[in-house]
């Protein structure tokens, strides 16, 4: 009996043990996975707690829940394309530490408005503006400190762990900020996150990143911008993603406008509920960050990418039909797991695509670019989405959010740009695009450790 017991610890220990060569072993990157994990957990507060300020305490109508929405997307739509050409002359690390602190400060505000009775749906406007102007800068700073941790050739394996980290926030986290709202408050719930976040940025500052910038001195902003943009257009494979990630950006931005009303309004769920709901889309996340290296690896990055795309429509259309009752309910948790897995499927191959084709003295500027056209659509949607929900009902905005990406994975698959991308491209010359401005030593090299 204790032989078996003794082989069935070693067999346990040895299925926990990391591969040799897996990517946590890796000390730097787990530095930055455990930032992701811990901010990750923070998100999913502020991802229920802001929506259902709105909702239940300001009783927003579903035009100011898709202005609220756009507000976020609006400093994208202004400030990515400039912000580009300025990441890439500074170091990315200290950017995305600052970015991580601001928008903690910001979302305290929230509870400190109510507390003061000052919060309006004015309020929350602004919030949604300056976490969105704070995220254009150093969200991109953020994906581009992973090229300078992995390998290029690992980035769709990165992504996916990265997601997996999302996805334990995303199965505990939501039933964990249920449970804080409803016994805090949503307003006040929002302290939890801003300390999540500040905890994040704590770690993000231990990362030993080295950075050597040659900034040349004929550099001129307008040309470096004018360069990075011409860099995206030049790219058949980049602007095929743009398109596309586009639409479904937009598709995205309409569902999610509407989803957290027909939970609360034609479901009946209280916040706790919605809470506990939301716990499908970790499992989704959990699904596709196991799975999706290995179909991606089978199938290819791009046929990968489409199937996310027909994932999350299938999600939205039967939510869309979903009664208002208890299978109505199980309809909105598999909604969210479906999501979840399909948007998954779409990333960790979309930034991985993009980021391998662009030379590093490029990131920045492809990045901004691209974050600037996947969400030109998606203030729009959001708009859409809740002028649909107002005039016509909430079931409209979720059709037309999951006819609109059914249309766009067809359209997808049948565009061979796209269909046919079977592995990871080699980046571009940097000689053809770029001079002395910019130019900063990628590190690869991984801790054995």
């Amino acid at each position: 009996m204790t032989s078996r017991l003794e082989s069935l610890r070693r067999a346990f220990a040895a299925w926990m043990t990391l591969p040799r060569e897996d990517l946590l072993r890796d000390a730097t990157y787990r530095r930055l996975w455990s930032s992701i994990l811990i901010s990750s957990f923070g998100a999913q507060v502020t991802m229920l707690a802001l929506p259902l300020t709105a909702a239940v305490l300001l009783h927003a109508s579903p035009t100011q829940m898709g202005l609220l929405t756009a507000m976020e997307i609006v400093p994208f739509v202004l400030f990515s394309l400039p912000s580009g050409v300025w990441l890439d002359r500074v170091r990315k690390l200290p950017v995305y530490v600052v970015g991580e602190t601001a928008v903690a400060l910001i979302v305290a505000s929230v509870p400190v408005a109510w507390w003061l009775g000052w919060l309006s749906m004015t309020w929350l406007y602004v919030v949604g503006f300056v976490i969105g102007s704070v995220n254009t800068t150093a969200g991109t700073a953020a994906q581009i400190v992973l090229t300078q941790v992995v390998a290029r050739e690992r980035l769709v394996e990165a992504h996916a762990k990265n997601a997996l980290a999302t996805s334990g926030a995303e199965v505990a986290g939501p039933g964990l900020a249920g449970m804080l709202i409803k016994l805090m408050g949503a307003p006040l719930a929002l302290l939890v996150d801003a300390f999540l976040l500040l905890v994040s940025a704590t770690i993000l500052r231990g990362i030993p990143i080295h950075e050597e910038r040659r900034v040349h001195a004929t550099a001129h902003f307008w040309r470096d911008l004018r360069a990075g943009v011409r860099f995206v257009r030049s790219q058949r494979l980049l602007v095929s993603l743009a398109l596309a990630v586009g639409v479904w950006q937009m598709c995205h931005h309409a569902a999610i406008v509407v989803q957290i009303l027909f939970a609360t309004r034609t479901l009946g769920l209280s916040e706790q509920a919605v809470g506990l709901s939301y716990m499908g889309m970790g499992l989704g996340t959990i699904l596709a960050s196991v799975f999706g290296n290995r179909i991606s690896r089978r199938l290819g990055p791009g046929p990968c990418l489409v199937i996310g795309f027909a994932v999350c429509a299938a999600g939205w259309l039967l939510l869309a039909a979903a009664p208002a009752n208890a299978f109505g309910i199980a309809a909105f948790a598999l909604m969210l797991l479906l999501f979840s897995a399909g948007a998954v499927l779409i990333f960790i191959n979309f930034l991985a695509l993009r980021q391998a084709v662009t030379p590093e003295p490029l990131l920045g500027r492809m990045t901004s670019t691209m974050r600037w056209l996947i969400l030109i659509p998606a203030g729009p949607g959001a708009l859409l989405g809740g002028w649909l929900g107002e005039h016509i009902g909430l079931r409209a905005a979720l059709v037309f959010a999951g006819g609109s990406a059914a249309v766009l994975a067809l359209a997808a698959w049948r565009h061979p740009v796209i269909r046919e991308v079977k592995a990871l491209p080699k980046p571009e010359s940097a000689d053809e695009w770029v001079g002395a401005e910019a130019g900063v030593r990628p590190l690869t090299a991984m801790d054995p450790t």
